[in-house]
């Protein structure tokens, strides 16, 4: 399959989420025939993603305009907005500052469960793998880990509660705070690269390529993700919208995963192509490109999917559970965990079209 060279651009860091409000129309129609209030009109779809090689089809679906190009016939635009990490995507979310995003499972968790089950629907999968814990040469096991201090990029995102529960079995303690026995400090994933530099860190769990990074400026994978998983799979990012937004606007839903499922196609077919148009993207997020060394490395670890893996969501819940970023209680009140928290028909629809596999609810 043959695909058009086009350049999106992106934005170039994250977006104020206030800057955005105007993104929607305020003017909403009468109500329908059935009594119904209608929709209000929309002028553009407000998509947001990380600055990651494990949210690599929105990278490839911006650069190549494939999301620009299927809400077009629908009148409208594409508006991106790069995120660090997935508790500040779901406040645009919770803000109605955002519409859809790429973001990992934990904080889809979070935004599920702090809505009771109403705010948001995981719709499809992006990514399996592609996280790792990367520490100093010296480093040979986890109890080398006592007294370190390790970074993730955000409180209560996925490899933050990954580490966290990693380290619980391992028998070393955290706090929120940094405390325990290893202290974790969250900070932005470029942050924590030029902290392990300065020795001012002596490890991170990341995602990719910043596990590559890391490694080129020496650090060690101590534990591969996939390594703690069945079959070496496990949901790191899935696509979640605002649950208001697939009700009120399921046909511009519809294009956003034609899209994105173009998107899969592109980097099933041609990964060489799918990787320059990552990069392309990420240079004009951060200014750079990736070293072609380091994004081999980083692409080789992420296995892009149209399937959310829901039944590893249920069981990074549970972790979330077990180190306290989670009460069950939360949970229980959403309804539990699936839930309602998936709609995987608009996914398979599109998969459908383009004569592939759907997936499981």
């Amino acid at each position: 399959m043959r695909f058009p060279r086009k350049f999106f651009p992106v934005a170039a860091a994250m977006v104020v989420l206030g800057s955005m409000a105007a993104c929607s129309s305020g003017d909403t129609a009468d109500a329908s025939a059935s009594g119904e209030p209608a929709a209000a009109e929309i002028k553009t779809v407000r998509l947001g993603f990380f600055p990651n090689l494990t949210h690599a089809p929105a990278l490839v679906g911006l650069q190549e305009g494939l999301f620009k190009d299927a809400v077009k016939p629908l009148g409208l635009t594409v508006t991106p907005t790069a995120f660090n990490a997935g508790p500040d995507a779901v406040t645009a979310l919770f803000g109605n500052s955002l519409d859809i995003a790429y973001i990992g499972p934990n904080p889809t968790i979070s935004a599920y469960t702090q809505s009771k089950g109403e705010a948001v629907k995981v719709i499809a999968g992006v990514a399996s793998g592609g996280a790792a814990l990367v520490v100093k040469p010296d480093i040979n096991s986890a109890a080398d880990l006592k007294g370190k201090t390790l970074a993730t990029p955000q409180l209560g995102n996925t490899q933050d509660v990954a580490l966290r529960y990693w380290l619980k079995q391992e028998g070393l303690t955290t706090t929120v705070e940094g405390g325990g026995d290893v202290s974790i400090k969250p900070q932005a994933n470029a942050d924590g690269l030029t902290a392990f530099g300065a020795d001012q860190i002596q490890g991170a769990w990341v995602p990719e390529p910043w596990v590559s990074e890391y490694v080129a400026k020496g650090a060690k994978v101590l534990v591969n993700e996939k390594d703690l998983w069945p079959d070496g799979k496990f949901v790191t990012t899935n696509l979640l919208v605002r649950s208001q937004f697939l009700q009120e606007q399921p046909e511009v839903v519809q294009a956003v995963l034609d899209a994105h499922v173009e998107a899969l196609e592109l980097i099933a077919d041609d990964p060489k192509q799918a990787k320059s148009d990552a990069n392309a993207a990420l240079q004009s997020l951060t200014g750079s490109q990736l070293d072609p060394e380091i994004l081999d490395s980083a692409w080789k670890q992420v296995t892009f999917t149209a399937d959310p893996l829901p039944g590893t969501l249920v069981a990074s819940a549970q972790h979330a559970t077990d180190v306290g970023l989670l009460d069950q209680a939360e949970i229980d009140a959403a309804g539990g965990l699936p839930g309602t928290l998936y709609d995987l028909s608009f996914i398979n629809k599109s998969l459908a079209n383009a004569g592939l596999d759907e997936v499981q609810q």
